[in-house]
């Protein structure tokens, strides 16, 4: 083969592969995620990655481009360079260099020292099964070319300490005074002078170990499989199952989360001994090959350092390899594979719904709680998970789905049944399409903590009682707001957030007074505002032993963003939550809501829950003071909804200011989107009065400035409670509750310990 590794990289043909790569990205369907450290890209040398997918070959060297500016060398399998080809060339221009290359290790070192980055994937191959713990729980991988299990490589190490030993070398020659030296070097590796040589040694020779993981795993035909076998009949089975798993990795809205670990500094590998052999050796260095080369005349000191070299190559090897793996981004397959085969280890071989779902849903609470566990965003969204227990999880549907289409699991009677093929042992190139519950399982296998959650869930499913349950959702309740608030924090939202007023926390609150009462209190905040609005008030119902829960409409607490992004359907699942969780710590409850939260009251009311002993609505807006509301408010609504889709801006008005009665709790900036909707969820209230049939209690300022009195008797006269009152209080102002105006809050107690009664 005639390859000169020396030939420079071709900077058109690699900015143009960079470019190619970012219409791709935008036109597939897979969502590539590089989580790392700020600076981390740019200070390490040497990445690693494992390898699932050929196509991820091409895709750290373009992440690194794109945010640093340095070329990339990887380590490619000599099979690609075959000879003067096309497609050998272009391997060339983007800074291939073949595995087998004489004195591969040497000419990386430079390449290094020259500024470049060097990628390598150690596993040597596509791990197709994940499968990477031996039996005595040590690394190895299967290889199909010597069709058995093996160590992982050692290139990268090696790299790391020989590029380490050659800085000493350089940096010893500096201090020495060996200028000649120091010329000759700096010439070898095309440098301006010897000051670029010194700055270059000067900086730590660094690996950084990266994971790469995608989810979800699919395993049904796509379009590029049955295209190529269209055209290529007969096609082998190895590469229809890299189509098939591949393609839909690319085709099918797939996560690709690749997560850079704590970067590894070779020096710091050296032993009191090696340090004093490699002073010694590096005097005698006249090129990098001498490190692992040396000469007839220093054979007994290259030999001893050479086997050092070696021996800590292992040892570093093995520390990179735990820290790559130790970045498994963990989901909902994970956890649900981990759980089916600890269950079979235990020989039960099915399980009911409920029982299964209750595990899985603790195995992701457990998770969360794991400082040494990775989460993919989907298990710390509760919107993602949150309804676990119920069986109600698009992650959870996708799994099951996939196994039971592959003949894994069967859904009889309200039982999962674990079928045989589960156990069974599949060939290299088939497993991830026959037994991708298999894959999910092992791809975890080196977090050891991920088996002791697995079977903490298991043991302590029979404990989870209704109380244990309701905290944990409230958890669940209090991780949304953090999420949401995260998320709507980033610098694209930063301007309108800037304008905000509001400094009291957002989050919801649980107040459980102990031997408390049996009928619970679920609060609800008004529009724009947050639970800090009923906080006050909730504190003064748990001083009297009621237990108060203080809901969080989806939107509000966190970023006028956020709020526009959502419905009131979304507004009114947050009072569900809420009420779901008091639903299992008290007997009876009753729902307490102002302005917007009263009206989403009223219609959780109208659909007669278990438990509801009665509602008290404050402020309910039917029919709203500012007639903008009935006109102006759905026309600019369209509008914006139009700018929207014709173009990337906003909207016409998007955002107006909202003078507040409370500027320390409600959004300064108001959504129009946001008063569309509260438009619409009056209208659906309204239509929805006449199924209550609950004792309901209603109370309205006279001369509210916001919604027209005329609301609660509108209320009043639509509903069908037997039990039912309206009470009139003085007042201009809307905020009546929080305010307690005119003995507002003593009145809401009277009627709360009427229900009580009742």
């Amino acid at each position: 083969m005639d390859y000169k590794p020396e030939t420079e990289i071709n900077s058109a043909t690699y900015s143009w592969s960079v470019r190619l790569f970012s219409i791709l990205e935008k036109m597939l369907s897979i969502n590539i995620r590089m989580h790392h450290d700020e600076g981390q890209l740019a200070q390490g040398d040497i990445f690693l990655f494992n390898h699932f997918a050929r196509f991820e070959t091409f895709i750290p060297q373009s992440l690194i481009y794109k945010e640093t500016g340095a070329y990339c060398r990887s380590v490619a399998s000599s099979e690609f360079f075959t000879g003067d080809d096309l497609f050998s060339n272009y391997l060339l221009g983007v800074g291939a260099v073949p595995h087998d290359y004489p004195r591969l290790i040497p000419y990386l070192v430079e390449e290094v020292l020259r500024g470049r980055k060097i990628i390598i994937f150690p596993e040597g191959g596509m791990v197709k099964d994940r499968r990477v713990v031996d039996q005595k729980g040590g690394f190895s991988i299967y290889s199909r070319t010597a069709m058995e299990r093996r160590k992982h490589h050692t290139g990268a190490a090696l790299l790391a300490l020989t590029l380490d030993i050659y800085k000493k070398a350089i940096l010893q020659a500096q201090q020495q005074g060996n200028q000649a030296k120091l010329e000759k070097w700096a010439a070898d590796l095309k440098m301006d002078n010897v000051a670029l040589l010194i700055t270059a040694a000067l900086r730590p020779s660094t690996i950084v170990p990266a994971n790469i993981t995608f989810y979800p795993m699919r395993v049904g035909d796509n379009l590029l499989r049955r295209g190529v076998e269209l055209f290529n009949k007969g096609i082998s089975r190895r590469l229809s199952e890299e189509l098939l798993i591949e393609g839909n990795i690319l085709f099918k809205h797939t996560d690709m989360d690749i997560r850079l670990g704590d970067p590894i500094y070779a020096d710091q590998f050296w032993g009191w001994l090696d340090r004093q052999l490699i002073q010694k050796a590096i005097f005698h260095f006249d090129c990098i090959d001498d490190i692992l080369e040396p000469t007839k005349n220093k054979r007994i000191i290259g030999g001893l350092r050479s086997k050092s070299i070696r021996h800590t190559a292992l040892t570093l090897r093995d520390e990179y390899m735990r820290i790559m793996y130790s970045q498994i981004t963990v989901n909902l397959s994970h956890l649900a594979s981990k759980i089916i085969y600890e269950l079979l280890d235990r020989e039960q071989t099915s399980i009911e719904y409920d029982r299964f779902h209750r595990i899985l849903y603790l195995a992701v609470k457990f998770a969360q709680n794991e400082t040494g566990v990775i989460l993919h965003r989907s298990l710390k969204n509760p919107e993602a998970y949150g309804d676990l227990v119920e069986g109600i999880c698009k992650g959870l549907d996708q799994f099951i789905k996939t196994a039971s289409s592959l003949g894994l699991i069967e859904q009889e009677n309200n039982q999962y049944y674990f079928l045989p093929k589960l156990c069974e042992e599949h060939k290299f190139d088939d497993i991830r399409t026959e037994n991708p519950v298999e894959v999910y399982a092992n791809e975890v296998a080196p977090l050891s903590c991920i088996s002791s959650i697995i079977n903490r869930a298991i043991n302590q499913v029979g404990q989870l009682t209704d109380h244990k349950l309701a905290l944990l959702h409230f958890d669940d309740e209090l991780a949304s707001y953090n999420w949401d608030k995260a998320y709507f924090s980033k610098p694209r939202h930063q301007a309108l957030n800037d304008k905000e007023t509001a400094t009291q926390s957002g989050e919801p609150f649980l107040l459980l007074p102990e031997n408390h009462k049996q009928l619970g209190i679920v609060l609800v905040h008004g529009f724009l505002a947050s639970p800090a609005e009923t906080k006050p008030f909730g504190e003064r119902l748990a001083s009297l032993g009621y237990p108060v829960i203080g809901a969080r409409l989806k939107g509000h607490g966190t970023s006028p963003w956020d709020l526009r992004k959502h419905t009131w359907e979304g507004w009114l699942s947050s009072v569900e939550h809420a009420y779901q969780v008091m639903s299992k710590l008290t007997e009876r409850i009753a729902i307490v809501g102002f302005s917007t939260g009263g009206a989403l009251g009223l219609q959780l009311a109208s659909t007669q829950p278990d438990q509801l002993a009665g509602i008290i609505a404050l402020g309910v807006p039917i029919k709203f003071r500012n007639k903008n509301m009935s006109y102006v408010v759905p026309v600019v609504h369209g509008a914006n909804k139009l700018v929207k889709w014709l173009s990337s801006y906003e909207g016409v008005i998007p955002f107006r200011p909202n003078e507040s009665e409370h500027p320390d709790i409600n959004y300064y900036s108001m959504p129009l989107h946001s008063l569309f909707e509260l438009g619409q969820m009056a209208r659906a209230v309204e239509s929805n009065l006449a199924n209550i049939h609950c004792p309901t209690y209603l109370i309205q300022a006279d001369e509210d400035t916001v919604v027209d009195p005329c609301s609660a008797q509108i209320i009043y006269d639509k509903i069908s409670s037997e039990d039912k009152d309206l009470l009139m209080i003085p007042s201009k102002h809307h905020g009546i509750l929080h305010d307690d105006t005119g003995g507002t809050q003593d009145k809401v107690i009277q009627l709360i310990q009427r229900l009580e009664i009742e």
